[in-house]
């Protein structure tokens, strides 16, 4: 261990390493067992006598807080129970901002019956074939020149084969120059604020809309401008004029979940265009669609380049797959490869280098092909038990993609308190009106499907609806 003792003059040194060393026991720095370096290599690091080194380590000793052993060293014996923190009392204090922001979505203990939205189902994710992906990709001898190896818009290979996927599964126009390797959505997002975006702009967003989205603007000091939408989308006859963005979940809103019609596709990107305004496309879930004709990304219809495209894969694979991607136009190509290397540099490389084989060798149009027959049968009996358990209390609304449903409950009922009766039972899901932006809120309930297995879905409904209804 390479053990930090720092000296301060010539007096009382034995002393000043004893107190040093006791601190460092009692905090948990130095855990029980952990072996200390031997006294002549502190005394030569330290460029002091071994003698000195030895009475601190003496006196030590005779406390209790270290143990020899004859032929293999000195250890620690005893650990302190308290961690060691910094400094409690200081005058700095973040900005206010801050203290409106918390993690999305909270903790909900006691969950039995799994119904929040945008979890993907992880028992369905391939992880032999992903072991051995990743596997190989850690090898020395597959591992490049670092220096080498880390460009901020992301590996070669993986931009090559985000370009084909979305081209082929999305119908988005892109090539390898495009694509910006991100570390999801979220980061997406970060980047387009730092490139292109000040502080104050007005960024519309749809209302109800996704929370992470809505808090990251407000602490990178926008001011956010809620839009409502209806069966359409986006109601862009609601827009503000000062917006200098707007960011959108077109393909299925986020949370209510109808796809953007054609018609009001076309009228956003003539809003745009007049206003020269930039569209951030979040496109979270569109493999997952179970009807109707395919959605064209507002980024395929885009012709003046104004679309800013963002995707992930954490809800097709794993949460822990922390990686996404941004297609932009090439005039913002060196603007976000530098933005990208002062956030972070760059997305952890073997991580990049197994995603783009795993796209490669099909294994990921295999998995999108079986999750998503596994998540239609989901949606289905969730949409039919709502309509039919709930007729009367809960109206869903139409959606034909995702991982999740959104239904509606009449107005005036506190969906919150709802949402906390249903976990103490076991069951955990959203409240609709937590999703608000700056309207109003619409009360309602947000059921997600894809931590919930089929088998379970019945048992969770019906303790759901003792609940709202009073009976199983």
């Amino acid at each position: 261990m390479d053990l930090h003792v720092s000296l301060v003059g010539r007096r009382d040194l034995a002393g000043q390493i004893y107190r040093q060393l006791r601190v460092a026991i009692l905090d948990g720095r130095l855990r029980a067992g952990e072996a200390l370096p031997p006294t002549r290599e502190l005394a030569r690091r330290l460029e002091i006598s071994r003698n000195t080194v030895g009475v601190a380590y003496d006196r030590l000793t005779a406390e209790g807080f270290l143990t020899g052993r004859v032929g293999a060293g000195t250890f620690v014996q005893e650990a302190g129970p308290v961690a060691r923190g910094a400094p409690a009392a200081s005058p700095l204090r973040p900005r206010r901002v801050w203290d409106d922001i918390s993690v999305w979505p909270g903790r909900m203990p006691g969950i039995r019956w799994d119904f929040r939205a945008g979890l993907p189902d992880v028992r369905l994710f391939p992880y032999e074939p992903w072991r051995r992906i990743m596997a190989g990709r850690l090898r020395a001898s597959a591992l490049d020149d670092p220096a080498a190896a880390g460009d901020p818009a992301g590996l070669r290979g993986l931009r090559e084969a985000i370009a084909r996927h979305v081209g082929v599964s999305r119908s988005v126009r892109a090539g390898a120059d495009d694509v910006v390797v991100t570390s999801g959505i979220q980061q997406a997002l970060d980047l387009i604020v730092r490139v292109l975006l000040e502080p104050g702009d007005v960024v519309a967003v749809e209302d109800p809309g996704y929370p992470p989205a809505v808090m990251l603007l407000r602490a990178a000091g926008m001011r956010v401008v809620g839009v409502p939408v209806d069966a359409e989308g986006l109601r862009v006859d609601a827009l503000p004029d000062g917006a200098r963005a707007v960011y959108v979940t077109p393909s299925h809103q986020f949370p209510l979940g109808m796809p953007m019609s054609l018609p009001r596709r076309r009228a956003l990107l003539d809003w745009a265009r007049r206003r020269d305004v930039v569209i951030v496309e979040d496109d979270y879930d569109t493999e997952y669609r179970y009807g109707g004709r395919p959605i064209e990304p507002l980024q395929s219809l885009d012709e003046d380049g104004r679309v800013l495209y963002t995707g992930t894969f954490s809800k097709i694979m794993r949460p822990v797959v922390r990686l996404g991607f941004l297609v932009a136009p090439p005039s913002l190509h060196r603007a976000f490869r530098m933005a990208r290397y002062v956030s972070s540099w760059h997305a952890e490389i073997p991580a990049q280098a197994a995603l783009a084989r795993f796209i490669d060798e099909g294994l990921l149009a295999r998995h999108i092909r079986r999750s998503r027959r596994e998540y239609q049968a989901r949606h289905e009996h969730v949409a039919e038990l709502l309509g039919t358990w709930f007729a009367g209390r809960l109206e869903p609304v139409p959606s034909a993609a995702g991982l999740h449903l959104s239904a509606t409950l009449p107005d005036g009922t506190d969906d919150a308190d709802l949402v906390r009766r249903a976990l103490a039972e076991g069951v955990g899901l959203f409240a609709l009106s937590e999703f608000a932006v700056t309207g109003p809120p619409a009360p309602g309930l947000v059921f997600g499907y894809g931590a919930v297995t089929t088998a379970e879905i019945d048992a969770g409904l019906r303790c759901l609806r003792r609940v709202i209804v009073g009976r199983g």
